[in-house]
């Protein structure tokens, strides 16, 4: 990954008029280009414009020019240096550009850049330039701090040498840091050793928390749901946790997720928020619907934003539920909504096949028919597992969970063939709250292979052959209607190759 600094110092030397930055640390931005102009030979000349504080010669001083964004743009021809560079940073620029007098003013500066060698730097939170210019201007990434530069900063804050973690400790504080600012690494650093009197990750969870909260999109997941508290679904936790580990057993293997397909309530969502706990991760929920703006270039943006803060916060665990609802009506988005929806599609798409970020990507879905074809292809995801009712023996420790969970001493059991997960919680709810039997609060409780058989059916019939067995080694096979004599059930269980 390039630095800012050795970015900025090819394409000046390439003679690029016109380079915009986009980056969350205008600050942090300017000093280090200051420091590259610093240590050139002979050194480059820069200057710093904004709003409030007008045209300053090194970004600080007294002010060369009043707080007039046509001013700055003109007097860059006076400040051109002989056998030299000069770099005038442009801090939030953006919000000017829809004027044409500002535009052309810019278009004529950056022409007459490559001969004066005089260089316009914009620095902005987005990519936002105007079509009359694209073609002058190259867009330069600042990255968020590495784990390296994390670590600098945390030394820097602890102020003795207990405050400061190892080992472990050190890993999951840096790995709860990936995605912050340096400035809100440092705030958060600080409030730890302000709360706990050292450093740890849990202080930095809680400034994340607020973080992803801001920008709308996402939101953290902070639950302590565990593998244990999930009955059954042996082989897709296998499949996850030997996935997640193949950074520790320093495989060059990338994790990239699951897609999974199953009837409603059979542990799907649980399953997701559960691998974040049992790996170490956080888990983020990314909220398709959220990322749909009511402006023009809204919802790109959005879907921009997103994905750059999903990489940032790497490694962690993407989650999506009900993804066939958000992404459902891409394929006539043509005629419905101008394309936005197949852009949103497209963009997700590209990044699953391209990221290489450590996220593992994990999307829930009652109804694969309802998903485009080209979604589910090999490469975006390691595997699509099917997650059918629970066997005899699952719903046995689905039941042992949750009549621990609301303290329901143990009693005759209501018959519970055709049930969920979901249901077996209901009933147990249900007596705790009515303060009943099971027997009869399950009469409270209707399935949903009941409710809605013809869809289920179906459902199984799809999967089976095509998609893995989330709790049997090998593809789920939809083995008939009678009675299974191993599994107990009336209806088909998966089945392994």
């Amino acid at each position: 990954m390039r630095t800012l600094t050795e970015s900025l110092r090819e394409y000046i030397a390439a003679a690029f008029p016109g380079l915009w930055v986009q980056s969350a640390e205008h600050e942090e931005a300017i000093r280090e280009i200051a420091a590259l102009c610093k240590d050139q030979t002979p050194p480059w000349s820069m200057a710093v414009w904004d709003i409030d504080r007008g045209l300053q010669s090194g970004g600080a001083g007294t002010a060369l020019a009043a707080p007039d964004p046509l001013t700055a743009i003109r007097a860059l021809a006076n400040m051109a240096v002989p056998d030299s560079s000069m770099l005038l940073v442009l801090p939030n620029y953006h919000k000017f550009l829809g004027s044409p007098e500002i535009i052309q003013c810019l278009a004529n500066a950056l022409q007459a850049g490559k001969t004066r060698r005089t260089f316009i730097v914009v620095l902005s939170p987005v990519v936002q330039i105007p079509v009359e210019l694209e073609r002058q201007f190259v867009v330069v990434e600042h990255h968020l701090p590495q784990r390296e530069q994390l670590q600098k900063i945390a030394a820097g804050v602890a102020t003795e040498a207990g405050d400061m973690p190892e080992g472990e400790e050190l890993t999951r504080l840096l790995d709860a840091s990936a995605g912050l600012t340096r400035g809100e690494a440092e705030n958060a650093y600080s409030l730890s050793l302000v709360r706990h009197g050292k450093l740890v990750p849990e202080t930095v969870w809680d400034l994340k928390t607020q973080t992803l909260k801001k920008s709308g999109l996402l939101t953290l997941h902070r639950g302590a749901e565990k593998f244990s508290d999930l009955g059954g679904l042996e082989s897709l936790k296998s499949f996850c946790t030997r996935a997640l580990g193949a950074r520790q057993r320093n495989s060059t293997a990338q994790p990239r997720g699951v897609l999974l397909l199953g009837v409603p309530g059979t542990g799907k969502s649980a399953m997701a928020k559960a691998l974040g706990n049992e790996t170490g991760r956080p888990t983020l929920v990314l909220d398709i619907g959220a990322l749909m703006g009511p402006l023009v270039g809204a919802t790109e943006q959005n879907v921009r934003h997103a994905l750059r803060i999903i990489d940032a916060m790497a490694p962690c665990i993407c989650f999506v539920d009900e993804i066939e609802k958000g992404l459902a009506g891409a394929a006539n988005s043509g005629q419905t909504d101008s394309g936005v929806s197949a852009r949103l599609f497209g963009s997700l798409l590209a990044w699953l096949n391209d990221h290489n970020s450590d996220v593992f990507f994990i999307g829930t879905c009652n109804d694969i028919s309802k998903l485009p074809p080209e979604f589910a292809r090999a490469e975006r995801f390691d595997g699509i597992f099917f997650l059918d009712l629970p066997a005899t023996s699952e719903k046995a420790r689905i039941w042992e969970i949750y009549l621990k969970s609301y303290q329901i001493p143990k009693q005759d059991l209501p018959r519970t063939e055709e049930w969920t997960g979901a249901e077996i919680k209901s009933c147990c709810r249900l007596a705790a709250l009515l303060d009943v039997s099971l027997v009869e609060a399950a009469k409270q409780v209707v399935p949903v292979a009941v409710t809605a058989a013809e869809s289920v059916e179906r459902l199984r019939s799809l999967a089976s052959g095509r998609c893995l067995s989330a709790s049997l080694p090998g593809l789920y096979q939809r083995v008939g209607a009678t009675t299974n004599a191993t599994t107990g059930r009336r209806v088909a269980r998966s089945a392994s190759n």
